[in-house]
This record gives structure tokens, sequence and C-alpha cells, in this order.
């Protein structure tokens, strides 16, 4: 059966089904789909040289927008409501996204879905390492690299990390397991109002039916079909009870919380394969466990003064994660683009924690004076100069102790391409300040 038949015929000129919008997620959708025989025509208001080239490989042609289309498969990056989608939309045409199109086309493939407002990648990539570690051909992608469609064909089992802007277009998606980490606030650009953002975090469990698994952190209260399992960062136990392992055995850059519900997700897709749950397997893996890199990662260390690039930190709850898990005392790199983060909570996170504030980039200064906090600004000709003004500023404010943490708040898009590229220019100008204390060691 080919994915033609699968997820629709439209009558959109050459092609039976249109890409909207390309960019990461679009080339994974069309390369997929390419691989299945499939016809299709793309729209992008402003592609890519790489783009272009691919769809001229591909021989895929420009759509037309104004066409009938079965099925529309947009990009994350579109909002739902975009124009163009409502108009395609108006005329019969069901929008899905990449995840929707995985499900359809690989029925067969158990997908472990998960969600929240912080820690979604963290727990995706724990899931798919402990699966690994008890003997299952398990892969994670994504809203993480790389797209879902790319690890379809080489996994048994798929661990898929979704934003809400995924989980917009998913109709009737239903997960085997499913995993909600948190709900905070976030992307109020985009989704307008927290209940419309959480409205779309909770299609994850939608489809979901009897028999199905959904795991929450405890306290949160979700109307669902699937059974419900709740976790704790305190208890790193399995739905049986039995303990695997306490959060002081875990490395210090895996938040308890996230491998609290991994352990459940794993244990659950175990269940469902018909494998043996092996706490002591689950145990090791836990336990040799690497952090996601950027992901309160530490990156470098001069004498009793760790470095911890948390540059991804940018919602209120995930920041405030950090500032709880660093080592006091703190200086907490702030800055970038202001994205309007809620600061109360953070306030509260670093009071007795946090000595100073650096402040960096486009909105430093203003969300450090909002903050209410001793700071000092620090400046460069670029955004590699900036973050080795602020290394150099937070080792400086410490001396011979403590965290610079880099939990900025602020997005990237100010002095770089992305929070990895943020991240990446920490690190360098990290380790450059540990150099010489290497070299002074020998």
């Amino acid at each position: 059966m080919t994915g033609e038949q699968d997820v629709g015929e439209g009558s959109g000129g050459n092609g039976s089904l249109l890409i909207y919008g390309l960019g990461r997620s679009g080339r994974g959708v069309a390369r997929f789909l390419s691989s299945e025989g499939t016809r299709a025509q793309w729209h992008d208001a402003r592609p890519s040289a790489e783009d272009l080239a691919l769809m001229d490989k591909l021989h895929y042609g420009r759509g037309d927008v104004g066409g009938t289309y079965a099925t529309v498969v947009a990009a994350p990056g579109v909002p739902i409501d975009h124009p163009d989608l409502e108009s395609l939309r108006g005329r019969g045409a069901e929008i899905i996204g990449e995840v929707m199109l995985a499900a359809r086309l690989r029925l067969a493939l158990p997908i472990v879905g998960v969600t929240g407002t912080a820690g979604k990648g963290g727990t995706t990539v724990l899931i798919a390492s402990l699966l690994r570690a008890c003997g299952v051909r398990a892969r994670e992608g994504g809203n993480i690299d790389p797209p879902l469609l790319d690890v379809v064909d080489t996994a048994a089992v798929a661990v898929a990390e979704l934003s809400s802007f995924q989980l917009e277009r998913v109709p009737g998606l239903r997960l085997p397991v499913a995993v909600i980490t948190n709900l905070g606030v976030d992307h109020l650009d985009r989704h307008r109002t927290v209940a419309a953002y959480h409205a779309a975090k909770l299609n994850i469990t939608a489809g979901q039916q009897e028999g199905d698994v959904l795991i929450v952190p405890e306290g949160l209260e979700i109307s669902t079909r699937a059974e419900i399992l709740a976790f704790s960062p305190a208890r790193l136990v399995l739905n049986s009870g039995e303990e695997v392992l306490t959060a002081a055995e875990l490395p210090d850059a895996i938040h308890p919380a996230n491998a609290a519900a991994a352990l459940l997700a794993a244990e659950a897709m175990l269940i469902r394969l018909g494998r043996p749950v092996q706490t002591e397997v689950l145990a090791a893996a836990l336990r040799a466990a690497q952090p996601q890199r950027g992901r309160f990662e530490t990156v470098a260390q001069v004498s009793g003064v760790r470095f911890i690039d948390d540059s991804i930190a940018t919602r209120t709850i995930a920041v405030q994660a950090a500032l709880e898990r660093a080592r006091p005392p703190i200086a907490w790199l702030v800055g970038g683009r202001d994205k309007g983060a809620e600061l109360g909570p953070l306030r509260e996170a670093a009071r007795g924690r946090v000595k100073t504030v650096i402040a960096f980039g486009e909105d430093g200064e203003k969300l450090a004076r909002e903050l209410g906090l001793p700071f000092v600004t620090v400046s460069g000709a670029d955004g590699d100069e900036t973050m080795r003004a602020a290394a150099r500023a937070g080792l400086k404010a410490l001396g011979t102790e403590g965290t610079v943490l880099l939990a900025p708040i602020g997005t990237s898009f100010d002095q770089f391409r992305d929070y990895a590229q943020r991240g990446d220019s920490f690190r360098r100008a990290a380790l450059a300040l540990a150099q010489p204390a290497r070299e002074e060691d020998a």
C-alpha cells in the first residue's frame, strides 16, 4: 500500500498532497513521501536554497494554495489558523503534521509521545535510552532531532517529543503510551491564551482509549480514557511500587522528575511489548544517563566553579528548575530577547542562591532590573564576544566556588541562530577560561 493511498488523494494540480512549509520538518516529510512513491506538491513563502535543491531532486513542484487537496501536511512553524490553512481547510483539506503522517503510514509502529512545558526533551531521550538498555530498538525524534519520519523505518519503538504546535495537527492520533511532564505557560504569542496552549498539549491524550497509558505529574488532573499513572520526582519507582534507585544516585544533569516519568513510560511500553521489566537494568541505565547537549549540561570547571549550559531554558518553569538545581552561589546569565516569561517565581527561586545576575544581549538589562537582583551588564560586538564577556564576569563574581549558570529567560534570536548556537558559544567561552587553569595544574 502506498503512502498516496493512505493519506488521501486530492486534486491540487500535479500532486496528490500538499506539503505546506519546508525547513527541517517539511524536508523530512518530502524525503519520506518520496521514498514511499507518493506524489506531492509544496508551498513555502521563503524557501531556502537547500529547500529548493531538495524539491528539485525529488521532482516535487510548487503547489497552488488556491487548489483543492484532501491532505495538507503543515510544518509546525506555520500557525494552525494561518489564512492559507484556513482557506485550504474550507475547500475540504484535512490539516495534519508529520507526527500524524508517521502514525498513519506506520500503523504497526508503537509511538511513545512526550509533551510538557519543560523537560519533554530530556524525558524523551531518557525513555529511548531505557528501552534500548532493555534490548528494544528504540529511537527518539520529533521536536528534537531527527524528525520523526527519519526514524520510523529503523525503530521498533519511536519516542517522540511533541510540541504544542505539533499537537495542533494530530487529528485522531492514538498513542499507546503518552507522557505530560508538566503544564505551565509558554507560546502565548501563538496560542494567545493559556487555555488554548494547554488544550493543544492535551491533544496528546485526546485519541487514547482504554488499555492505553497516560503518565502525568502527581496532582495534575486530566480527563482521559487512558489509565493514568502519576509520577513524583521524590520517588523513582515502577508502577508496581518497586524503587529503582534514589534521586541522589542520578547524574547531576538528569532531573529526577524526568527520570521518574521515563521509568513509568519505559515500564508501560515493555509490558505492552511483552518484555520483562528488569529493575537492575533500568537502574544501571539511569546511573549512566547523559544529558542532552545544551540542557543543564556542565561544560567546564575552573577550581570550584562549575559552568552549566542550559541555553534552552527560556520558559519560567525550566529556568526555575535550573536555579533550584544549580549549586549556589550562582552567577546567573540572563539575556537575549524578552519573550514575556513570568518572572515572579524566578525571584523566589533566586532568593538566597543567586549572588549576581550577568545581563547580556538585547533585553538582558531590562530583565535583570525587573528581577530586582544585583546585576552587571556585559556586551560585545557579536554573540561570541558577548558570551566571553559574560563567562568572565560570572567567574569574577564567584571567585573559587559556585555555578556560572546560563539559563537566559530570553530567546537567542538577538545574537544567535538558535539556543544551540548560543550554548555552543558559552561552552567555548567557559572552556577557554578553564584552559589556563589546566595548564597551571600540569
